[in-house]
């Protein structure tokens, strides 16, 4: 699996500790829908890819006595859905069915509806999606969902199993 980092304990982005994927793919919609760029993340797209094991990076999620949640994040998880894919069961089947996972996304629940991606997902446990492009020049908004500020306020966060 490509990513573009890992951040072993983050306690930014959601109200668990959690190791952070930096996934290495994304179409930009954030910065075509605004007409300028105002990616928060952009800078990855310049990293340096890392080749990592589904099983190793599990291993070394679960072996951490601090996390106790797993955030998927971008540039854009959905756009690498096979790796993604690869990272979850090796966590839901090898090891934990219980610590929560959170996929960051730019995309709409609208816009996912039909993904195959979104349908395999619903099958493990304690999945949580954030939906939605960040718009520049909003106001955050405080998401229960996350237990953190979200940049914009038509992003949201759902479980969706």
């Amino acid at each position: 699996m490509i990513l573009k980092g890992i951040i072993d304990e983050d306690f930014v982005n959601y109200k668990k500790p959690a190791m952070v994927l930096e996934f290495p793919y994304c179409s930009f919609k954030c910065d075509k829908d605004c007409g300028r760029q105002v990616c928060q993340n952009s800078d990855l797209a310049t990293a340096p890819a890392i080749k990592v094991n589904p099983v190793a990076l599990a291993h070394r999620y679960v072996s951490n006595p601090i996390t106790e949640a797993v955030v998927c994040q971008g540039l854009e998880p959905f756009d690498s859905s096979e790796d993604l894919l690869a990272f979850i069961p090796e966590i839901r089947c090898n090891y934990l069915n219980h610590d929560d996972i959170v996929i960051y996304t730019g995309y709409t629940k609208e816009e996912l509806v039909d993904s195959d991606t979104l349908t395999k997902l619903k099958n493990y446990d304690n999945i949580i999606i954030k939906y939605g492009r960040f718009i520049p020049d909003q106001e955050s908004r405080y998401d229960e969902v996350l237990g953190v500020n979200l940049a914009s306020p038509n992003q949201y966060a759902e479980r969706i199993s």
